[in-house]
């Protein structure tokens, strides 16, 4: 069956601003991140108890979006993909595009009890593009479209040189390999995950920098089809669409917030360029999930406003007996969203409350170590509590 993602992007390649061809994805690649944590929260779960859903559940999720059919892309972790992609031929006879997470460098192992993600990013891949495209080490010619064949590959820069630059050469290896294998990618460069030392309301020029001049020794064989990113607000992200019309910008979806907060910010990514949407955490802890995407697709092509889609998704919720997380009047509140995909740095947190309009001012700086990692003993209470809910808080897609 054709794919409604490579139907947009020939119409995005002859437009580059057409509006009528958003790309949304659906990102359940927590698994390659979260560990226990990755498919959410249980509708089982108490206040006392940290229940949490299973990886079978998470995978009926995912069928279950892919036979509502509303959103382009199905981002999953390389064995979820093996099960459902290669094995069950999930998407054989869907619009829908398969894609895996290609790399997990070390500012997404999020794991309990672990300080991974407050050291600086280290490029690392647990899955390889053959197991991607036909579920073992090396794929036949006529095998590499078993499975998928479009991955996330992800780049954090923090200013640090070395580190950065071995992110970049990681990077060119992977695009290497992966033009001589056909495998497509789409670009994700997060937010500096510590400390950078840059003027916080500068990290979207910061990142947008680093952007272009990767790309700019990159041909059309080896680019990415579209990339995701921080929505930094108009400025950067009109500066970003401009400077390149070639690039296709999409935006990754943040922290939980509010459900007025997820609507709007498609809405005005879109408003000012971007026309790639990949939501994950705000997908997958919606109190119903299917209804949730609804809503997102009518913002994306534009058949509702995002006010109107919360009043309309909660009147949705009460026809089918849930109850809402948050009462009608604070669903309609803009509070924040995060940036960073740690949630956990400084600079890149603050540059979040700045573009996004956050209500309540941002907490003192927590104190760091000179690597930018938490200082522990010297973080009062609040900043320790603080802390840990970024922790849970972060963001995925």
């Amino acid at each position: 069956m054709e794919k409604s993602l490579d139907k947009k992007l020939a119409t995005l390649a002859k437009d580059r601003f057409n509006k009528s061809a958003f790309i949304l994805a659906d990102a359940k690649d927590a698994d390659m991140a979260f560990g226990i944590a990755s498919p959410g929260k249980s509708p089982e779960m108490h206040t006392q108890e940290g229940k949490f859903r299973t990886l079978a559940q998470y995978r009926d999720q995912i069928r279950q979006v892919t036979k509502q059919g509303l959103v382009d892309i199905m981002l999953m972790s390389a064995s979820t993909n093996d099960v459902l992609a290669i094995h069950e031929r999930l998407f054989e006879n869907s619009h829908l595009t398969p894609a895996a997470r290609a790399n997990d460098a070390t500012d997404i192992h999020v794991i309990r009890h672990g300080s991974y993600i407050t050291s600086p990013s280290q490029p690392h891949a647990t899955a390889t593009i053959d197991h991607i495209q036909c579920g073992k080490a090396d794929c036949a010619t006529q095998e590499r479209t078993r499975g998928a064949n479009l991955g996330l590959y992800s780049m954090t820069f923090n200013n640090i040189p070395d580190r950065d630059f071995a992110t970049l050469n990681a990077y060119k290896a992977f695009r290497l390999e992966a033009e001589r294998k056909g495998f497509r990618h789409f670009l994700e460069v997060f937010d500096p995950n510590v400390d950078p030392h840059i003027d916080p309301a500068q990290i979207g020029a910061f990142v947008n920098d680093h952007i272009v001049r990767a790309l700019a020794g990159v041909p059309k064989a080896s680019r990415p089809i579209f990339l995701k990113i921080v929505y930094h607000g108009p400025k950067f992200m009109e500066e970003l669409c401009r400077y390149d019309e070639s690039l296709i910008v999409g935006i990754l979806g943040g922290s939980a917030g509010t459900t007025l907060d997820a609507f709007k910010l498609l809405h005005d990514a879109k408003k000012y360029g971007a026309r790639v949407a990949l939501y994950g955490r705000k997908i997958n802890n919606a109190e119903d999930q299917l209804t949730f995407i609804q809503f997102l697709r009518l913002i994306a092509d534009d058949q509702i406003t995002p006010e109107e889609a919360v009043h309309a998704y909660h009147n949705a919720l009460s026809k089918l007996n849930l109850k809402p997380y948050r009462p009608l009047d604070q669903d309609l509140q803009e509070t924040s969203s995060a940036s960073a995909y740690g949630g956990s740095s400084g600079g890149a947190k603050k540059s979040a409350a700045l573009v996004h309009g956050t209500k309540k001012e941002p907490p003192p700086p927590r104190p760091t170590l000179p690597d930018g990692s938490p200082d522990f003993p010297k973080m009062s209470v609040p900043q320790k509590v603080a802390y840990q809910k970024a922790k849970r808080d972060r963001v995925f897609g």
